[in-house]
């Protein structure tokens, strides 16, 4: 899978959120959900962790459980319980590395690994907390457009890395920004705000999966351009707390 492609790949998620998250908080869960499952399914690829079996569910349950709990818990904090699943997530990761077979090699490495994608994957939970936040879908449409910008622009060959990931995050600004003016309970600020995260999360990772060898796996590729999407979501959440107070 091509940088491209996933760049690609990934804009489509990002419209994907923002279409479900005018179609209603249920909807919203369930792209949140998707998201865990290609987290998931690639994330021991791209990371090259020794075992497969056991970090692979370990995640799925993990992410599955944080987005079941943003969006079932009645009333606010909505993410009051979200701490209690990324701990039985750490006892599942421990768990699954005592039942493995074969000498346990790289167990370090691979506790490790599966614990990165535990919060990776939990942070999925984002887009349905900010989904029942005061702000609702407008703050998800402005974020999720964002995001969406930012990775088209990810796509273009521009010659000079940086200056590609420095264009994103202000085109995604603008994105967010102009975005609010159409949606109603969100100030262009937040969406300003909002957008410029997306676009540094996209920026931030595109630099740091440039060097990785292991994207040429199919299964790595499905995790990468899942990655964006997912951090974005708690960061989005933050966003959305700290700025419309």
């Amino acid at each position: 899978m091509t940088v491209s492609s996933r760049a690609v790949t990934t804009a489509v998620l990002s419209a994907g959120v923002a279409a479900a998250a005018y179609a209603g908080t249920l909807y919203l869960t369930a792209v949140a959900a998707v998201l865990v499952l290609l987290l998931a399914v690639g994330w021991v690829s791209l990371l090259r962790l020794p075992a497969r079996g056991g970090p692979t569910l370990v995640i799925a349950l993990t992410g599955l459980g944080g987005v079941a709990v943003a969006w079932a818990t009645p009333d606010e904090p909505v993410l009051r319980y979200l701490p209690l699943v990324i701990a039985m997530g750490l006892v599942l990761a421990f768990l699954s590395e005592m039942l493995r077979r074969g000498g346990r090699t790289r167990l370090v490495e691979s506790v490790s690994g599966t614990v990165t994608g535990v919060v990776v994957a939990v942070a999925c939970a984002g887009w349905v907390a900010a989904g029942r936040s005061e702000a609702g879908a407008a703050l998800v449409v402005t974020s999720a457009v964002g995001l969406a910008v930012a990775s088209a622009v990810s796509a273009l060959p521009i010659a000079a890395r940086w200056a590609g990931s420095l264009v994103g995050v202000a085109l995604a600004g603008a994105a967010g920004a102009g975005t609010a003016f159409a949606v109603p309970t969100i100030e262009p600020v937040t969406g300003l705000v909002a957008g410029a995260v997306g676009g540094l999360v996209v920026a931030s990772l595109r630099l740091l999966f440039e060097q990785q060898p292991a994207l040429s796996r199919r299964r790595a590729g499905i995790a990468a351009l899942a990655v964006p999407v997912a951090v974005a979501g708690m960061m989005v959440f933050v966003v959305g707390r700290v700025v419309q107070g």
